[in-house]
C-alpha cells in the first residue's frame, strides 16, 4: 500500500486541477459549449490513459490492467448518473452557466465520500473475505433493478440532506448569481444553488453504494480503486455537457449497465472457485458497453409527444 505521501500528493494534485479549472478556464459563469465539453472530455480521458501508463511502469502490467478496468467500469456506471443530474438541474431550474460550478463542488464531496467508502470496503474485504459474496449479491440485485427499469428514484423534496439543511439553515427561494449564500436583513441565507449542491452531493452517496462494490470485484487495492474512481469522476462534468443534449439517444444504455453489473456480480460470487483474469473482465465490460451504445443508435427510441423534462442548453 502506498504511504501517506502518495495520498496527500495525489489529492493535492486533483484539487489543484479543479482549482485551475474553475479559477482560470471557468472563472466567470458561462454555459459550456459542446465543442469545449468534448475537448475537456478528451483531456480527462487522455489524463487517465497517461496515469495508466504511469501505473504500468510503476506497479506493473497487472495493476495497469486493474486500473483501466476499474476506470472503465466506474465511467460507464457514472454515465447513468448524468440522467439524474439532468433531472436535478431541471427541477431546481439551474441556469446552464452555473451548472459546472455545482458539478465541480460535487466532485470535491465525491472525493471525500468515496474515499471513505473505499477504505471501509477494502478493509472489510481484507478482514472478512466472505463479504465479497454479499457485495456480489448486492451488485446482481442492482443489475436486476436496472433491467426492470427500477433505477434509484431521486425525489429532491424527500432528500435527507435537504431536510437537514432546511432544518438548520434558512433558505431563500431564489438565486443570486453563482453565490451559495446571501445576506438579507442582516441574516445569512442559503441560495437555491447551494441547495442544488447539497442534493447532488447526497445522491453521489447512492451512486457510490452501487459502483464501489463493482470496482472492488476488479481489485481490493485501495490505490487502484480510489484512483480509478477519481479519474472517472473528474471527467464526469465535461461528459455531462457533451452528452446533455443527446442523452435520450442512449435509451438502451441501462441494459448494458445491467449486463456489466450482472457480470461483475457473478465474478464476485464465483471468485472462490474461478478467477476471471482482469484482461478478460476488461474485454467483457468494454464489449457490453459498446454493444449497448451501438444498439441505442441503431434502434432509435420512439419520441414521446409530451416530454416533461427539457434538456439543458448545449451551445454549438
Amino acid at each position: 500500500m502506498e504511504g501517506p505521501v502518495f495520498w496527500i500528493a495525489f489529492n493535492v494534485a486533483v484539487l489543484a486541477l479543479l482549482a485551475f479549472d474553475l479559477g482560470v478556464f471557468h472563472r466567470h459563469p458561462r454555459a459550456v459549449k459542446f465543442r469545449e465539453a468534448m475537448l475537456w472530455t478528451v483531456f480527462w480521458v487522455a489524463l487517465a490513459a497517461a496515469f495508466a501508463v504511469l501505473v504500468y511502469f510503476w506497479r506493473g502490467h497487472q495493476k495497469a490492467l486493474e486500473f483501466t478496468a476499474g476506470y472503465l467500469i466506474e465511467e460507464s456506471l457514472s454515465v447513468d448518473n448524468l440522467f439524474v443530474f439532468l433531472m436535478l438541474f431541471n427541477y431546481f431550474r439551474v441556469e446552464p452557466k452555473y451548472q459546472r460550478k455545482v458539478l465541480s463542488w460535487g466532485i470535491v464531496g465525491a472525493l471525500i465520500t468515496r474515499g471513505v467508502f473505499i477504505l471501509v470496503g477494502v478493509g472489510v474485504l481484507r478482514l472478512f473475505h466472505w463479504v465479497i459474496y454479499i457485495f456480489g449479491a448486492f451488485v446482481l440485485y442492482t443489475a436486476f433493478k436496472l433491467v426492470r427499469g427500477e433505477q434509484e428514484q431521486i425525489d429532491p423534496e424527500r432528500n435527507w440532506a435537504l431536510r437537514i439543511v432546511r432544518r438548520w439553515v434558512p433558505i431563500t427561494p431564489e438565486y443570486d448569481g453563482d453565490h451559495f449564500f446571501v445576506i438579507r436583513a442582516r441574516r445569512r441565507f442559503a441560495t437555491m444553488l447551494f441547495v442544488t449542491v447539497i442534493v447532488v452531493e447526497s445522491t453521489d452517496i447512492l451512486f457510490a453504494a452501487d459502483s464501489i462494490p463493482a470496482v472492488l470485484a476488479i481489485s481490493n487495492d485501495p490505490f487502484i480503486v480510489y484512483t480509478s474512481n477519481v479519474f472517472a469522476i473528474l471527467g464526469l462534468r465535461s461528459l455531462y455537457f457533451a452528452l446533455a443534449g443527446m442523452m435520450e439517444a442512449f435509451h438502451l444504455l441501462h441494459y448494458g449497465l445491467a449486463g456489466i453489473l450482472a457480470f461483475i456480480g457473478v465474478k464476485m460470487l464465483i471468485s472462490g472457485w474461478i478467477q476471471i483474469p482482469t484482461y478478460a473482465a476488461l474485454a467483457v465490460v468494454g464489449t457490453i458497453l459498446a454493444a449497448s451504445v451501438a444498439a441505442s443508435l441503431i434502434w432509435k427510441k420512439k419520441e414521446e409527444p409530451n416530454s416533461e423534462v427539457a434538456s439543458p442548453e448545449v451551445q454549438e
